[in-house]
């Protein structure tokens, strides 16, 4: 591996490896990715068919399934792969962003009576259940419409899904998805969830772009916004169990450098199967936020007697693959590209950036951990050039949930975050040592990183005011 201009490493083509690998990141950052398999899982999917370019590794980038978390990977339609190792079980882990007319001052005296309703309204940690139940029938319908079915059906308005990416549909199909996996999603639609998983009230602590910032909803620091991050449940965990399973039945794992890269040609009715049914998936990700967001408003309604102009900034996935036109030796050309722990950047112009924004760049939205900042980003054109359109997605873990419980005790971290003046209610004492801020790198780091790449440009940074944890 070499540095081959700052925040630019590379490691060349050797072995098996069809194209060679990037990683952006700063010397800090990138001893905290040498610590594990980060390197080697980037340097496997250099090996993949079809793949294009370079396989590369976004400055959060840390060991994950297959692909490290973080990885990014485009794929040529005609011999290249799609592989769900590359898209991650949380299928369409997203995160979406409120702003709000209030100001810190208009919510600091309520903020645990906020949390206590919060708490009561939208279902959050390990196995809970949703308030409402969903027939077949209407599930599929979530499955095949996402987020639109929400609208339908009363929780948000026409207006959110004009800053969803996708606008909160793709397409899914609910007949490629198993009866195991829908009996797992029906009793788990808007619900928060546990892991990393929350929902958080937040400040604007600074403005780095205010015009910009101005168009996203943002208009001075002090500003009150919410953030939701949360994805597809049991149902997206389901779908990607089944296809890896499938896969391993169907091709055999004998011609990878590692097992859990396990895929399918894009072309074939196995890899078609799987990209319909991990876009059912993300459905079931854009309604349970769509529905959470709902929960959300109807809390800030009956503890501060309004909710006008809670309005969605956007919602980004960062655990999908897309169908997507890139330039490649100078030609356009359709790719299926993964991003795993990483997010969409886009810069002015693409169609697939909502026409409120487009003369902008997408909003990327990069959250920290629990107790840390989160940040606002645009996208931009050099992320197309060099990322795929791509930049990191959050802070990315430093340690595993395992050391973190061998360490510390949720009503430390409970007791810490308080003297910081940030509330927080969890559900799981356990879910909070295990998410403590020191278990994850610098997001202050990873985010300058993503600025000075032009991979993503700083709009504004948010504070936690208040959170609440599965």
């Amino acid at each position: 591996m070499k540095m081959i201009s700052e925040n630019v490493w590379e490691i060349p083509r050797e072995g098996k490896m069809r194209v060679p690998a990037r990683i952006f990141a700063s010397d800090i950052l990138m001893e905290k990715i040498k610590a594990d398999k980060s390197l080697l899982q980037v340097k496997n999917v250099a090996a993949l068919p079809g793949i294009q370019k370079f396989s590369l590794a976004m400055p959060d980038a840390h060991q994950g399934y297959g692909f490290s978390i973080g990885g990014v990977a485009a794929f040529d339609m005609d011999e290249g792969i799609i592989s769900p190792g590359g898209v991650g079980y949380d299928i369409n882990c997203s995160v979406r962003l409120l702003r709000t007319d209030m100001m810190e001052d208009d919510i600091s005296s309520k903020r645990k009576q906020l949390l206590e309703e919060l708490s009561k309204e939208v279902p959050a940690g390990v196995g809970r259940s949703s308030k409402m139940r969903l027939s077949r029938e209407e599930l599929d319908e979530v499955l095949s419409t996402g987020a639109k079915w929400a609208v339908k059906k009363g929780y948000g308005t026409v207006k959110d899904l004009k800053h969803i990416e996708e606008g909160g549909s793709m397409q899914g199909r609910p007949d490629k998805v198993s009866d195991l996996a829908k009996k797992r999603g029906m009793p788990q639609i808007g619900t928060l969830g546990a892991g990393n998983h929350f929902l958080e009230m937040q400040k604007v602590d600074k403005i780095f772009m205010p015009e910009v910032a101005e168009r996203f909803g943002i208009t001075k620091p002090g500003q009150v916004m919410v953030m939701i991050h949360c994805g597809s449940r049991g149902l997206g965990h389901q779908v990607a169990s089944d296809y890896i399973r499938a896969m391993e039945n169907k091709f055999g794992i004998s011609h990878l450098p590692d097992r859990e890269l396990i895929n399918a040609p894009i072309s074939s009715e196995l890899g078609q199967d799987y990209y319909h049914a991990m876009s059912a998936a993300a459905n079931f990700g854009f309604a349970n936020k769509q529905m959470i967001t709902h929960w959300v408003r109807q809390c800030f309604d009956k503890v501060f007697g309004s909710n006008e102009n809670m309005d969605t900034v956007y919602e980004v996935c960062h655990n999908i693959a897309k169908m997507e036109q890139h330039m490649i030796d100078g030609e356009k050309k359709k790719l299926c590209v993964h991003r795993k722990g990483a997010t969409r950047s886009f810069g002015p112009g693409k169609e697939e950036v909502p026409e409120d924004y487009r003369d902008l760049g997408q909003p990327v939205i990069i959250p920290g951990s629990m107790g840390t900042a989160s940040y606002l980003l645009v996208g931009t054109k050099k992320a197309e050039e060099i990322s795929f359109g791509s930049t990191a997605h959050g802070a990315g873990r430093v340690a595993s949930r395992s050391e973190a419980l061998r360490t510390v005790r949720g009503e430390q971290v409970k007791k810490e975050l308080k003297q910081k003046g940030i509330e927080v209610w969890g559900h799981s004492s356990k879910g909070l040592a295990e998410e403590a801020p020191q278990f994850y790198k610098d997001v202050d780091e990873v985010v300058r990183v993503s600025d000075a790449l032009g991979i993503g440009k700083m709009v504004a940074r948010v504070v936690p005011l208040a959170v609440l944890k599965g």
